[in-house]
């Protein structure tokens, strides 16, 4: 039997899955949580194969309970669901360690296929994720961690507004510098664009650093 923890802001959402999940023959949910912080709490005493977290909570995102969820438990899996297919969302995830991305306007089986993949110990990715080539990325892999501390402060500063100009006087060095940091960085990520830029680094927390 595959113990699912449930955390998601709307309790009508939270009732919907339960009613989903306990109807199937290897799974029960065994907690439920309005926010990331909730679900964190619960973890130690539920001891939960799978965490199906939304992305989108107060206090504490998807994002970060799925980095806390995995630091302090990493048996359990976490599934994300969300109704975002954006890059820097599955990017973030993947990165964070998650081993489910579903979208919530998918058919009911996908987060099914994703939680039974997640308590295998496979990854498992919405297929109309899938199906717009978003990169695959190793569980448990550090947040971040591909980018260099110049990258990091250079799409940082993008995504608070900063152009390559105004960039490259704060820091002296030269716009073409920050050009390539700047593409280098949102390559390596997957990124595309400024918006994908800005939801990547609000989903990391860094627009919320001084």
């Amino acid at each position: 039997m595959i113990r699912v923890l449930l955390a998601d802001d709307h309790a009508t959402v939270r009732q919907g899955l339960k009613l989903l999940i306990d109807g199937q023959p290897d799974m029960q949910v065994v907690g439920e949580a309005g926010d990331g912080e909730a679900a964190i709490a619960q973890v130690p005493a539920l001891e939960p194969d799978v965490a199906v977290l939304d992305v989108s909570m107060p206090r504490m995102n998807g994002l970060a309970a799925a980095r806390a969820i995995r630091e302090k438990r990493p048996s359990t899996a976490v599934v994300a669901l969300t109704r975002y297919g954006d890059a820097a969302y599955v990017k973030a995830l993947l990165e964070a360690g998650a081993a489910g991305y579903v979208l919530k306007q998918s058919a009911s089986a996908e987060l099914l296929a994703a939680i039974r993949a997640a308590a295998r110990g496979e990854q498992h990715l919405d297929a109309m994720v899938a199906a717009l080539g978003r990169p695959r990325i190793g569980r448990g892999r550090a947040p971040g961690a591909v980018l260099s501390e110049r990258e990091r402060e250079l799409l940082r500063m993008m995504a608070l507004g900063y152009s390559n100009k105004d960039i490259a006087r704060s820091l002296d060095v030269a716009v073409k510098t920050v050009e390539v940091h700047k593409s280098n960085g949102m390559r390596k990520l997957g990124l595309t664009g400024r918006i994908d830029v800005i939801k990547y680094a609000a989903l990391q927390g860094w627009l919320e650093e001084p």
